[in-house]
């Protein structure tokens, strides 16, 4: 059975995943009453690998000293080389579906592609995403990061099941529609 890659990813109403200078400010400051963490300890324990652009591996190292998921094979896709880095492998220079398709390949749980948005529109471009886990939060920032990093494709999705939040978020389950 094929591994499936899984974009977990919350945005703002306008559909953004951080703020025009790449921060996330606006999510992390938003009312959470219910103390949830949105499903996530339940969805990170069905991966063991995860796909990340170098701006978003980046941003996450301003928020932490070491990289927060060491027990994870986690690939960082970067424009130029890199010098290593613990618990990442760069991944320069590789046919980005074709380096995809080989971990969906190979034995293991699922992947977590965490973005950002520029890794996530070349993955839905070539129908790398099998399923997308979305919060939609109730603020909208004028301008940012798109989740689709300015692709121009439609693609139809099935939705498999919405929740709804104290916090107003809404998680929103679903596949891509094959195409006929």
């Amino acid at each position: 059975m094929k591994r499936k890659v899984n974009l977990y990813i919350a945005i703002s109403l306008d559909g953004y995943i951080a703020d025009e200078n790449g921060q996330l400010e606006w999510l992390t400051g938003l009312p959470n009453p219910e103390k949830t963490d949105y499903g996530f300890a339940d969805f990170f324990a069905t991966t063991d690998t995860t796909l990340l652009g170098y701006k978003t591996y980046a941003h996450i190292l301003e928020l932490a000293d070491t990289y927060p998921h060491p027990n994870h094979a986690n690939y960082v896709f970067t424009r130029s080389e890199r010098p290593a880095a613990p618990h990442v492998t760069f991944v320069h220079g590789e046919d980005i579906p074709g380096f995809v398709q080989q971990l969906k390949a190979q034995p293991g749980k699922d992947i977590w592609l965490i973005g950002g948005g520029e890794l996530n529109a070349v993955m839905l471009e070539h129908d790398l995403i099998d399923h997308i886990t979305l919060h939609i939060m109730p603020v909208a920032l004028g301008k940012g990061r798109p989740l689709f990093a300015d692709k121009a494709f439609e693609k139809q999705f099935t939705v498999e099941g919405t929740k709804m939040y104290q916090s107003g978020a809404i998680e929103t389950m679903m596949t891509i529609t094959p195409a006929e």
